[in-house]
């Protein structure tokens, strides 16, 4: 679990692409470096958010670190795009003992977004993103969280029907303090959408479902029905 507070920014040093077709299939690697931060208390097989994405550290030393990534992280991510050179933002994973500044970020990306336009605004930058994958709009709400290659960011606005897209607004610290804030129109980034959306919109189909079949059988479940109720009562 991470809160989406990017804690350094790191440097891509290599991107190694193994192939291992003869026990079944192929892998890489990405090494990081220019990070002291984040390995101060680094462990072999620790997880760590590289752009957002949950890895794991599978070697290191004072300065670098290498993480494994699977063929379906390349396909879900920006990670396969990393070449020696490029920066990543990086988050360890969050302790029991610090404060939550951020929200809940699983390090599991939903899609990848592209960059539509960056237009300044007094000392900050308003980014409009498009996600690859459309469906995740409807996680995607006004003042909701976020998180872009990891940070996590308030959601400005949403256009589900013209756009398809949504914008978050950096400020100048922010734009410091995160990769996003370098990159240009066109450019991928990862979108993680607040996991509290999937668990609503589960429950309440489950609950639209469970009406269907006559059923009501869990705490939870009543307390939606009767946000549910309360909600088709206003409308009328």
């Amino acid at each position: 679990m991470f809160t989406g507070i990017v804690e350094a920014i790191g440097t891509v040093k290599e991107f190694i692409e193994t192939d291992t077709s003869d026990v079944g299939g192929y892998g890489s690697s990405i090494v990081i470096t220019d990070c002291p931060l984040i390995l101060e208390d680094a462990h072999l097989g620790d997880s760590i958010a590289v752009n957002g994405t949950c890895v794991t550290i599978t070697d290191f030393n004072s300065i670098d670190f290498k993480v494994g990534v699977a063929p379906e992280t390349l396909r879900r991510t920006n990670l396969g795009d990393l070449r020696p050179g490029h920066k990543v933002n990086l988050e360890r994973a969050v302790a029991g003992h610090v404060r939550f500044g951020g929200h809940f970020v699983q390090g599991h990306i939903d899609t990848t977004a592209t960059i539509l336009s960056i237009t300044p605004d007094g000392n900050a930058k308003t980014f409009w993103f498009q996600p690859l994958d459309s469906s995740v709009l409807r996680f995607i709400v006004e003042k909701g969280f976020i998180a872009v290659d990891g940070a996590s960011l308030t959601v400005i606005d949403v256009d589900e029907t013209v756009r398809k897209a949504f914008s978050v607004m950096l400020i100048s610290y922010t734009q410091e303090k995160i990769v996003t804030s370098k990159k240009q129109v066109g450019d991928s980034v990862n979108i993680e959408v607040d996991l509290m959306g999937k668990l609503l919109e589960k429950q309440v189909t489950l609950q639209i479902e469970n009406q269907l079949k006559g059923q009501l059988n869990s705490t939870l479940g009543g307390l939606v029905e009767k946000i549910v109720d309360n909600k088709l009562r206003q409308l009328k």
